[in-house]
């Protein structure tokens, strides 16, 4: 069986795993459930590896996806252990199945032989920033409705405090800002380590105005102690542009233009 077919054959199963978990996990006891969220969490963890140890090693926007979906469950998993509050959503699990999917259909073009040792942490440190960021804009829509019902009188769900959501949020967008200003100190490393100039592209400008707006609202955050839907705002427009800085461009390249 080549290294394709069995990363292939781990998403599908992570596939079935996440829908069954989806549709019917709420109907479950605590410990089956846990136990098929760790064997869904694996198989999808081990068909992206397999992508990314395959011969030639392939990777784009469907991969990107998987594996940011992957890193979202990965934080909630750690949050769910620290707030049993926090209850696992169906449509989380719905959307990974989604992501695994899209991955096997699309799973992206050869990647360029690794020429330097930074290359390799550079995309593992890309791929940590956007799920985390990612896992903050869920925070962020959750405080957001919970802030919406309160205004409205309403009971809030998920059983958290929306001060205890918001500041899930932020300590999210730290830990992001942390990993994706590594991910361009890295990129800029391996560039020169291999004798590149550094390219003004679409996806480098993008790239760093996600790194400023994140830079400004963590720093608004800290020393002006910014929140509600002003700190929300930085935090969506800054993580439309990382998507788009990536994710969006390999679409755009992959599909629209297929190249």
């Amino acid at each position: 069986m080549t290294l394709a077919i069995w990363s292939s054959l781990m998403a599908g199963l992570a596939v079935v795993v996440y829908l069954g978990l989806a549709l019917g996990g709420a109907r479950m006891s605590a410990f089956p459930r846990s136990l098929l969220w760790v064997l869904a969490w694996w198989l999808h963890g081990l068909s992206i590896v397999g992508v990314l140890f395959d011969s030639p090693a392939h990777f784009g926007f469907g991969p990107a996806l998987s594996a940011t979906a992957w890193m979202v469950l990965c934080v909630y998993a750690v949050e769910s252990r620290a707030l049993p509050k926090l209850q696992s959503q169906s449509a989380l699990l719905a959307l990974a199945a989604l992501a695994v999917l899209v991955a096997l259909w699309f799973p992206g073009s050869p990647l360029p032989i690794t020429t330097t040792l930074w290359q390799p942490l550079h995309w593992v440190l890309g791929i940590t920033s956007y799920g985390l960021f990612a896992a903050a804009v869920i925070h962020g829509l959750l405080t957001s409705e919970a802030e919406r019902r309160i205004r409205l009188a309403q009971e809030t769900r998920g059983g958290l405090p929306v001060l205890t959501l918001e500041r899930l949020t932020f300590h999210l967008v730290t830990a992001g800002f942390i990993a994706l200003t590594l991910t361009l100190a890295l990129g800029f490393v391996d560039r020169v380590a291999i004798g590149g100039a550094w390219r003004w592209d679409h996806k480098t400008v993008l790239s760093l105005l996600s790194w400023l707006i994140f830079g400004v609202l963590v720093a608004g955050r800290y020393f002006a102690g910014w929140r509600g839907p002003k700190a929300l705002r930085f935090l969506y427009v800054g993580a439309a542009c990382l998507f788009l800085a990536y994710v969006g461009s390999h679409f755009i390249r992959e599909i629209i233009l297929q190249r």
